[in-house]
């Protein structure tokens, strides 16, 4: 199986999980409320373990092999943060896990185009991983689908309270998430021509994945008072990043 067939299916895969948001849409909101912070503790702890038990050291591994100071590889992870960093407080890239939203209303169509560009990103992300391994490659997309699957169904309720029909609202955001598979090819043109810019990408791609774990997801997770749910987050959380520590043996 090519590598290039590969990118086009798990970016394919990774689209598809916009599609989900009509599944629990007719979930009472407070049971949705309940399960999108279970996944989202999961999505975190997915995240936080995919940049430190993979990405990095991955990066840090190839950077020995072509002599690239280690001191590089933390600026691009720097970057990364701040690019995500930007997207958000200036694009209204917002990565929301409930159903109330009055305010997005008038945003809805802006929240598609910074989803397209989100997701045209991680189509990026996942071409690179697939280069360097085949493992790191499933690793990465099995992170960016567990972080996708909150943010879809936010985003679809968010499309719904904006006044859109569910079958529109459905076909747009899921042609949002198609953006991923022009990322993955583009991304696999590129590094079959420039050797060396997966290895910027790796650090590149940890820099996002801390940051929407620190940034957006553990923020929502503690929204909860109760202490009890705060433990059960806390566990779902560690088991992201035992789930990806398994992978790496």
């Amino acid at each position: 199986m090519s590598t290039l067939f590969l990118i086009i299916i798990t970016t394919f895969v990774v689209s598809l999980i916009s599609l989900i948001g009509i599944i629990f849409l007719s979930l009472k909101e407070n049971l949705l409320n309940k399960i999108i912070l279970i996944l989202v503790s999961f999505s975190a702890g997915i995240l936080i373990g995919s940049a430190f038990i993979h990405l990095i050291p991955e990066a840090l591994e190839k950077s020995v092999e072509k002599n690239i100071p280690f001191s590089t590889l933390f600026l691009f992870l720097i970057f990364g943060f701040c690019v995500f960093f930007i997207l958000e407080e200036f694009f209204s890239w917002h990565h929301h896990h409930t159903q109330k939203h009055p305010e997005i209303k008038s945003f809805s169509y802006l929240i598609l185009i910074s989803d397209g560009i989100h997701n045209f990103i991680d189509g990026i992300i996942i071409a690179g991983s697939f280069i360097i391994s085949i493992p790191l490659g499933l690793t990465t997309t099995l992170a960016i689908i567990f972080h996708e699957i909150p943010q879809e169904i936010g985003d679809f309720g968010v499309l719904i309270h904006s006044g859109f029909k569910k079958s529109k609202a459905l076909f747009l955001n899921f042609l949002s998430a198609l953006f991923a598979i022009f990322g993955g090819i583009l991304g696999f043109l590129l590094f079959e021509k420039i050797e060396n810019l997966f290895i910027f990408l790796l650090p590149f791609a940890a820099g996002n994945f801390i940051y929407i774990a620190a940034s957006d997801l553990i923020p929502e997770i503690k929204t909860e008072n109760k202490i009890n749910k705060k433990i059960i987050h806390f566990f779902v959380f560690i088991s992201g990043i035992l789930l990806m520590l398994l992978f790496k043996y």
